[in-house]
C-alpha cells in the first residue's frame, strides 16, 4: 500500500517530520548518472511517523528509499533489480549484529490504541524499540491486536521504527492462525476483527479445494491490510493419532487430500505465481509431520517429546510437505518432537528434536527433497519460557543436557536458518566470536531471509493504509462467506425419525429448549422447561483432561477422548424427557458412542458460531461436511491403534468421510 494516506493521528505516535524527496545524481549505477535535477518535495505527502527515510527520484523517474541513509542509490535500494540481486548486494553490507538479528523471530504485541509497547507485554519479552533498534530483530510474531485501524496504525509505527536501524531493514510481521475460534497463545488466535471461518479441520470436513483457496485469499487480503506479511501456517500434519491436541489446525488424516488443500492454501495466500508485494509468505509446519505423537501427547511439553512410527508410515507424512515444496512455500517449520526408532536410508536417525536433527533438516529436507527456502524452528528450542509463576522448559528434546550456546550451535549445524521464539542474538554473536559458527554459515541463512523480504516488497514500501484496513478487514462479504463455510462444514452424523419425519431440520414454530450457547434469532420458539419443549438442543464442548502446571498447558486439550460420565448421565436423563439434538465440537475425534445411544440427532462442528449452528438446524444452510478422520468406538480401540496410520482403530463408530444429508 502507498504511504500517501496516513492521517494526522500519526503525530501523536512518533512526532518526527518526514524527510524530503530529492532528485540527485550518483546512485552507484552509471546509466542513471547523466542528469542533475533540482530537489523537489511533493506536496501530496502528509507528515508520517518518523524519523523517515529521504526518498530520491532517479533521472528516469524511479523513486527509491534511502535505506542506508547516505543519499546514494545502492543496488539493494534499486527497485528495478531482482529480489535476488538486491539481497546479494545487501548481504555483505550488513554488520554481524544485523545478520544475527535477522536469524531470530520472536513475539511482539500491540499496545493500547495501536501504540508501541515500551516494555514487556503479556507474552512479549521486551519493548518494541528494544527488539527492533537495539537487538536488530526484524521478524516478529504478533499476538494481541486491536481493531483493524489500530492494527494498521501499530504496524506502521513498527515499520517507522525500523527506519532508524543502519539499513532500515523492515520488520516482517507474522502471525499464527487468527480467522477461527480457538484462542491458544501457543498456537492460534480467535478471529477478533477479522472474518470468522471454521478451523482448518472444518475446511477439511468440507472437502472442497476451492473453498480452501477462497479462504486463503480472503485471509491474505485481511493480513495485507494490517501489515501482516507472513503466515505461520498452514499446518499440514496428518491427524493420524486420535488423541493429539493439535488436530483442529490440520486438514485431516488423508495425505493426498491434505496435499491438495495445502496447494490451494498456498496459492490463495501467495496470490500470484511467485511471492510479490501483494503476497503473504507462508511457513508450512510441522516438518516432517507432527501427527504421530506417542499417546497423542504434544511435544510442547516434556511428557510429549516422543514421535513414533509403529506402522512404518514416515514417508506418508511427508507427502503434503513435498507438495508444498513444489508449490514454492517460502518457509518450513520443523516440529519439536524427537523421532524414536526411525531409520532413513538404512541409518538410525538421531533421537533429538527435529529442529536439532541434521539427518532430517540437511539430509532429508535440503538434500533429498531439494528445499532451499527458509527453515525456522518452532518456538523456544534454546531458552526456557517464564510467564508469571509458570515455566515452559525449552523444547530441547534429546538435547536437554546441552547448555544454551551448544543447543544453538547444534540447531545451526542441523541446517536451520532462524530461531523461533528466541531473542538472544548475543549468543549467536558469541558463537561466531569463539569460532564455533562461521560468518559464512550465517550468510547462508541471512541470504534466504533477505530474499523473502525483497520478494514481498517490504524494502520499497512496508506501510499500510488505515482507511483501507478498516474497509477490508472483516467486511460484510468476507464475514458472510466465512459464516456460510462454518455452517456447511458441519457434519450430520445421525438423524432419527420422530412421528414419521427426521428430527432435523427443525420445522418452523418448533418449541426448543437450549443448553450451552446464547441463541440468536431464528431457532423456533424458545422454552425454559424441557418438559414443554418439542426438542432440546445441547451444545457440548470437546472432552479432554484439564492440565495447568506448565505455561500453555491449559490451552492444549489432551488426554482421554471420553466425555465425563456425569455429563453423559445428565444428557441421558434429559433425553428421557424430550428428544435431544447434540451439537458436538470435534477438535479431536471424541468417543461419541455413549451419546449416540440416546441422541435423536448429532451434528458435529469444527468451529462454528451460534448463528451458523441455527442456520444448520433450520436448514437455512444445509450441512454438507463429512468427518475428516474416523471416529473411534472406544478408548481401547484408540490405545490399540498405531499413531502414524490413518483410520487405524478397530470397528470405528463413524468411518472416515461419514456424513449424512437432510435428504438422506
Amino acid at each position: 500500500m502507498s504511504r500517501e494516506s496516513f492521517n494526522a493521528g500519526w503525530a501523536a505516535l512518533i512526532p518526527v517530520p518526514c524527510g524530503p524527496v530529492h532528485d540527485v545524481p550518483g546512485y552507484g549505477r552509471p546509466d542513471l548518472n547523466s542528469q542533475v535535477h533540482t530537489p523537489t518535495v511533493p506536496s501530496r505527502r502528509p507528515p508520517l511517523p518518523g524519523p523517515h527515510l529521504t526518498t530520491y527520484i532517479a533521472p528516469d523517474g524511479t523513486a527509491f528509499r534511502d535505506l542506508d541513509h547516505d543519499g546514494v542509490m545502492a543496488p539493494f535500494e534499486d527497485p528495478r533489480l531482482t529480489p535476488a540481486e538486491r539481497a546479494e548486494d545487501l548481504l555483505p553490507r550488513l554488520s554481524l549484529a544485523e545478520k544475527a538479528g535477522l536469524m531470530f523471530q520472536t513475539v511482539i504485541e500491540s499496545g493500547p490504541g495501536g501504540t508501541l509497547l515500551t516494555g514487556p507485554g503479556h507474552i512479549a519479552a521486551m519493548g518494541t524499540s528494544e527488539m527492533v533498534c537495539a537487538m536488530l530483530i526484524n521478524h516478529a510474531n504478533v499476538h494481541g491486536l486491536g481493531s483493524a485501524r489500530e492494527s494498521a496504525r501499530w504496524s506502521n509505527a513498527v515499520q517507522a521504527l525500523a527506519e532508524q536501524t543502519p539499513h532500515s531493514i523492515p520488520v516482517t510481521i507474522s502471525t499464527d492462525p487468527r480467522h477461527s475460534f480457538a484462542q491458544n497463545a501457543g498456537a492460534a488466535f480467535a478471529a477478533g476483527a477479522m472474518s470468522e471461518w471454521p478451523e482448518p479441520l472444518g475446511l477439511g470436513a468440507l472437502d472442497d479445494v476451492e473453498t480452501v483457496r477462497r479462504f486463503a485469499d480472503v485471509a491474505r487480503q485481511e493480513y495485507l491490510a494490517v501489515g501482516i506479511r507472513a503466515a505461520l501456517h498452514p499446518q499440514i500434519d496428518l491427524g493420524t493419532e486420535p488423541r493429539w491436541g493439535r488436530q483442529y489446525h490440520t486438514f485431516g488424516e488423508n495425505a493426498e487430500r491434505v496435499a491438495e488443500f495445502a496447494t490451494a492454501y498456498l496459492e490463495g495466500f501467495q496470490g500470484s505465481a511467485e511471492l510479490g508485494p501483494q503476497s503473504v509468505a507462508c511457513m508450512a509446519k510441522h516438518f516432517p509431520g507432527g501427527g504421530p505423537q506417542r499417546d497423542g501427547e504434544d511435544p510442547h511439553f516434556p511428557y510429549g517429546r516422543e514421535q513414533v512410527y509403529p506402522g512404518g508410515r514416515f514417508e506418508e507424512h511427508l507427502i503434503p510437505f513435498k507438495r508444498a515444496i513444489a508449490e514454492g512455500v517460502s518457509a518450513l517449520m520443523p516440529y519439536y518432537g524427537m523421532p524414536i526408532g526411525l531409520e532413513l536410508d538404512g541409518e538410525p536417525v538421531e533421537e533429538v528434536g527435529f529442529g536439532f536433527n541434521k539427518q532430517i533438516i540437511t539430509g532429508l529436507l535440503r538434500e533429498r527433497l531439494g528445499y532451499d527456502g527458509v527453515i525456522c524452528t518452532d518456538w523456544s528450542l534454546v531458552t526456557d519460557t517464564y510467564v508469571g509463576p509458570q515455566v515452559l522448559p525449552a523444547r530441547a528434546w534429546g538435547c536437554e543436557h546441552l547448555d544454551r550456546p551448544s543447543r544453538m550451535a547444534k540447531v545451526i549445524e542441523a541446517g536451520v536458518d532462524q530461531f523461533g521464539g528466541e531473542e538472544c542474538p548475543e549468543l549467536l554473536l558469541a558463537l561466531v566470536a569463539e569460532g564455533r559458527v562461521s560468518e559464512a554459515r550465517l550468510d547462508e541463512s541471512v541470504r534466504r531471509l533477505l530474499l523473502v523480504k525483497f520478494q514481498l516488497g517490504l524494502f520499497d514500501d512496508p506501510f499500510v493504509d488505515e482507511d483501507e484496513a478498516e474497509r477490508i478487514v472483516g467486511n460484510a462479504e468476507f464475514r458472510a462467506e466465512g459464516l456460510r463455510a462454518q455452517a456447511e462444514s458441519m457434519v450430520l452424523l445421525s438423524n432419527r425419525e420422530l412421528d414419521g419425519r427426521p428430527v432435523l431440520p427443525l420445522a418452523p414454530g418448533t418449541k426448543v429448549y437450549v443448553e450451552g450457547f446464547d441463541v440468536p434469532a431464528g431457532l423456533g420458539v424458545l422454552v425454559t422447561d424441557p418438559a414443554e419443549a418439542d426438542v432440546a438442543v445441547v451444545r457440548v464442548p470437546p472432552p479432554f483432561e484439564p492440565r495447568d502446571d506448565l505455561f500453555l498447558e491449559a490451552f492444549f486439550h489432551q488426554g482421554s477422548l471420553e466425555y465425563r460420565p456425569g455429563l453423559v448421565s445428565r444428557l441421558r436423563r434429559l433425553a428421557e424427557v424430550v428428544p435431544v439434538v447434540l451439537n458436538l465440537n470435534l477438535e479431536r475425534p471424541a468417543i461419541i458412542a455413549p451419546l449416540a445411544e440416546f441422541a435423536s440427532a448429532i451434528v458435529a462442528d469444527f468451529g462454528t458460531s451460534p448463528v451458523a449452528l441455527v442456520d444448520v438446524l433450520t436448514s437455512a444452510v444445509p450441512p454438507r461436511g463429512t468427518v475428516p478422520f474416523e471416529i473411534p468406538r472406544s478408548m481401547d480401540a484408540v490405545r490399540a491403534s498405531r499413531s502414524d496410520v490413518p483410520s487405524d482403530t478397530a470397528d470405528p463408530l463413524y468411518p472416515y468421510r461419514s456424513g449424512l444429508r437432510y435428504a438422506d
